[in-house]
C-alpha cells in the first residue's frame, strides 16, 4: 500500500457502526462503511441500474440497493443478489489521528460519465 494516495474522507466519529455515508474521493463517488467488522469502502453507484447506494440498507456486511434490491458485500464489492451481475470495486481504508482516509483502488475501472 506504499503507492497508494489516501485522502481524508470524515472523521470517524461522523461515522458510528452501523451506519453509512457517501463521499467523493479523486472525483469517485465511495460508499464508506462502518460495520462490526470494521471500515470498508465501495463504489456508490450500483453497476445494474446506476442507483446511489447510500439510499439503501446497510444490514451487516450488507449494501441492498434502494432501485431493485440487489445486494453487494461491502467487504469486497461483490454481488450477493441480483439483478446486478457485476461486482463494485473495493477500495483502501484506514484511519489516521481519528480521521478516516481512503485511497482508491488502483486497479479500478474509470468513472462511468454523469448520468
Amino acid at each position: 500500500m506504499a503507492d497508494l494516495q489516501f485522502e481524508p474522507a470524515m472523521p470517524l466519529s461522523d461515522l458510528p457502526t452501523g451506519k453509512m455515508r457517501a463521499c467523493t474521493i479523486g472525483g469517485r463517488e465511495v460508499l464508506l462503511c462502518h460495520t462490526k467488522d470494521g471500515l470498508h469502502v465501495i463504489d456508490n453507484i450500483c453497476t445494474h441500474a446506476f442507483a446511489r447506494l447510500n439510499e439503501g440498507r446497510l444490514r451487516g456486511t450488507r449494501v441492498v440497493c434502494p432501485l431493485h434490491g440487489a445486494v453487494f458485500d461491502v467487504r469486497d464489492g461483490r454481488v450477493l443478489q441480483g439483478p446486478a451481475t457485476e461486482s463494485l470495486p473495493a477500495h483502501h481504508v484506514r484511519v489516521t489521528a481519528g480521521q478516516v482516509e481512503i485511497a482508491l483502488d488502483p486497479a479500478a475501472p474509470p468513472v462511468l460519465a454523469e448520468f
